[in-house]
């Protein structure tokens, strides 16, 4: 199971990654897709949109279930990766790279220093 190191991640199992001072990207994990089993349809979320923090960002159907995708920090969907609608794969393939759900604009980049880093997460799913 890969855990990057330069990311973020919460106990909900989605990844956070500061592209920008005011921007992160979001996606789920390794063990998430893995869990999940094959990806066949992912709900993304409408860029403009406002998230508080915890609330339901995205949809993810698999083939054994569905799972529900929540914003790590509050901000607003800036933009999404549209590849997903047509490409859901990508999360099992690709989770830290092709298959990101979004971007959020957020107001205080340091929310994502109060979020798990790699040690804690692997300590988490071990």
């Amino acid at each position: 199971m890969q855990i990057p190191t330069q990311l973020r991640y919460t106990k909900e199992h989605e990844w956070v990654d500061l592209v920008s001072e005011k921007t992160i990207r979001v996606g789920i994990t390794d063990y998430a897709q893995d869990a999940l089993g094959d990806v066949v349809f992912v709900q993304i979320p409408t860029v403009g949109k406002t998230m508080e923090q915890h609330a339901l960002l995205a949809e993810v159907e698999s083939t054994k279930s569905v799972a529900e995708v929540y914003a790590p920090i509050a901000g607003k969907v800036v933009a999404v990766n549209e590849r997903l609608s047509t490409q859901p794969e990508l999360l099992n393939q690709d989770p830290y790279g092709e298959g990101w759900f979004c971007e959020l604009e957020i107001e205080d980049a340091a929310a994502v220093e109060n979020l798990l880093d790699a040690d804690a997460y692997k300590q988490l799913t071990e």
